[in-house]
């Protein structure tokens, strides 16, 4: 049996399918926003790279911050449970995981059965979240998914503000006008968003094995500052951007079986 999972995100629409519930066929990743042509896109394109037609597809589940624009699908379905069910589908013990996206962070813990027991989302301010990278590297004029490669660079990070977006995008710009050394800077933001989801994770029992989900998850530089702020090694995978997509791909599989 086929099924498509489509996560609709503020800035990202992602689509998987899988067989049976444990192959993976495709995967497809489109930079859009929440409305319905970045799906459609990423729909079509998940299948072209399957080499099989949508009608094969048994069925579908959306899941995501734009769910409720997609009206195509069998089922619909929130991302914490998404999210826990994709992350589990790559890293099958996994306890904890911490979702950075577009607009949000979110911090979900799961019992020893992968049910989830507990979480804590931020989605009242864009600090610690991909937002706040998104303007960062606008100012920094650094496409944002350089950002961990150029704060890899940096001895010695800069003191940024982890509390609101728009002070801290004043105090980038004073860092750099008193001379502080690009890849400095960007390691201090790349710190402040750890820092900043660090403070979110560290009110919910956190257990290992412990990974992050979400576009975020690809700067090695915030994992690697939230892995120090909170004692834990976290693992990662090139799939992490789509673990909402694989969960919802995978709910499809279990309820139409």
């Amino acid at each position: 049996m086929i099924t498509l999972g489509i996560d609709i995100g503020s800035t990202t629409s992602k689509c998987a399918l899988l067989r049976d519930g444990t192959e993976l066929l495709a995967t497809s990743l489109v930079a859009a926003g929440i409305g319905t042509a970045g799906a459609e896109r990423a729909v079509a394109e998940v299948f072209e790279k399957a080499g099989i037609a949508p009608g094969e597809a048994a069925a579908s589940a959306v899941t995501g911050y734009g769910r409720h624009s997609w009206g195509r699908a069998d089922y619909e379905s929130s991302e914490l449970s998404c999210h826990a069910l994709g992350a589990r589908f790559v890293f099958p013990e996994v306890r904890g995981i911490i979702d950075i996206g577009g607009q949000d962070a979110k911090v979900i813990c799961l019992d020893a059965a992968g049910r989830m027991s507990s979480f804590l989302m931020n989605d009242k301010c864009a600090a610690g979240t991909g937002r706040f990278l998104d303007v960062m590297a606008g100012i920094l004029q650094v496409p944002v998914s350089e950002l961990g490669a150029e704060a890899a660079k940096s001895a010695a990070p800069a003191a940024i503000s982890s509390t609101c977006t728009v002070f801290a995008e004043s105090e980038v710009i004073s860092q750099l006008s008193s001379g502080a050394a690009r890849e400095d800077v960007i390691a201090g933001i790349c710190r402040s968003v750890a820092v900043r989801t660090a403070g979110l994770a560290k009110r919910q029992p956190l257990a290992s094995p412990l990974c992050m989900s979400g576009g975020v998850a690809a700067n090695g530089a915030v994992r690697g500052y939230l892995s120090e702020e909170l004692g834990m090694e976290i693992l990662f995978s090139d799939l992490a951007q789509l673990f909402g997509a694989l969960g919802a791909a995978k709910l499809a599989w279990q309820k139409a079986k």
